[in-house]
């Protein structure tokens, strides 16, 4: 992905729905993933705690606040501003959140200053938007700016028939594209990848240890360390 406005379909969709972005995906009458995100949840306020944390693609910010419950502290940053005013919005007293905009492939230098040493990096529904290309580049970017040993945890969407944006192709690559909607009706299409446990280990294991891997009907988790 690049940082440059209108260069960045992912960017550009998720700006033009941030307002909407609540109701459109996180549907609180959907019990079954409602259930699932909240055991995820607890799970991922379990593994953060006490931990500096480097949270990307906060999006509107609802795993920010599980973070910051038990994170000594965090720095929620996404590459869209629009996203994280919601989430600045819906964090409003979150004493121990920072936040920034920023492009999780193209990391800058200065993490550190603004919450110390980072010691966990978080992303939730972000890896499935990377191309195969750019998963490798956001790895060697973590071990890059975060260094070794720090925890990495993953969490994203399984593919949930009549439920999940329809899958339009899949590239020369090997990703999957699907068309996403919009609050004004416009289709856009999309990098979505819906990784095997085994196309993961292959894809992280040469930067990452430690991996551990976990399912629910409609999302998945991964933890791990960097090398």
């Amino acid at each position: 992905m690049s940082n440059i406005p209108g260069n960045n379909p992912v960017a550009d969709f998720y700006t033009a729905i941030a307002e909407h972005y609540d109701a459109q995906f996180h549907d609180e009458s959907d019990e079954e993933r409602q259930d699932d995100l909240d055991d995820v949840a607890e799970q991922v306020a379990e593994l953060m705690r006490g931990h500096t944390v480097l949270e990307l693609g906060c999006g509107t910010g609802y795993f920010t606040d599980v973070i910051a419950e038990t994170a000594q502290s965090v720095l929620a940053t996404d590459i869209s501003e629009a996203m994280l005013a919601v989430a600045r919005e819906h964090g409003e007293g979150l004493e121990n959140v920072r936040y920034r905009v920023l492009d999780a492939l193209n990391l800058p230098t200065d993490l550190g200053n603004e919450v110390g040493k980072i010691t966990a990096v978080f992303a939730g529904f972000l890896w499935s938007h990377f191309r195969k290309e750019e998963q490798d580049a956001f790895l060697a970017g973590l071990r890059a700016r975060v260094g070794s040993n720090a925890l990495l945890v993953l969490i994203d969407d399984e593919y949930v028939e009549g439920a999940s944006p329809t899958v339009a192709r899949t590239d020369a690559q090997g990703n999957t594209w699907a068309q996403f909607t919009d609050a004004e009706g416009r289709r856009h299409e999309l990098p979505k990848n819906y990784p095997t446990d085994s196309a993961l280990r292959k894809r992280l294991g040469t930067a990452v240890r430690e991996i551990k891997i976990g399912r629910w009907d409609s999302c998945w988790a991964l933890t791990c360390r960097l090398k």
